[in-house]
């Protein structure tokens, strides 16, 4: 990975999934322990950036926000370019998302490489008495992928 002056390595993480599923939230939290309950698109890509410590070493982590909707697809193409990781995102709430989720681990796969590692995050489990997409169902998903 490449390096900074005030890191040791520095690693582009992207968030990828459909409009609305909270990869915003996701960012916000985790970069500035922030969080809104208004809903708004996110237009092209986002970006956020958090150093941590390990083993003695900074580490930045760059996080791409990309946008869900269809529309940004070819623009949103090059962003998975020297990714280490992505977190495809879906809302357990909405199985539209879930059931989407094969549009986003090929357009991965297709543009970030074999290398870049997957994630499966199932968002909105504080909200999980409402859940439309069963617990099971995206285990088996993530197994039969080989995506934690």
């Amino acid at each position: 990975m490449a390096e900074s002056s005030s890191a040791d390595y520095v690693f582009k993480i992207v968030l990828t999934g459909d409009s609305g599923v909270g990869k915003s939230n996701l960012l916000s939290r985790f970069t500035r322990n922030e969080f809104s309950l208004e809903s708004r698109s996110t237009i092209g890509v986002e970006f956020s950036t958090k150093e941590v410590q390990v083993d003695g070493k900074t580490i930045k982590i760059q996080i791409w926000d990309t946008a869900g909707q269809e529309r940004f697809m070819a623009i949103t193409k090059a962003y998975y370019r020297n990714a280490l990781g992505t977190l495809i995102v879906f809302d357990i709430l909405k199985a539209s998302t879930f059931q989407n989720l094969d549009n986003w681990y090929n357009e991965v796969r297709a543009n970030a490489g074999i290398e870049c590692s997957i994630i499966l995050v199932g968002n909105k489990v504080d909200q999980r008495h409402m859940r439309a997409v069963l617990y099971e169902n995206a285990k088996r998903y993530a197994e039969e992928r080989n995506i934690p």
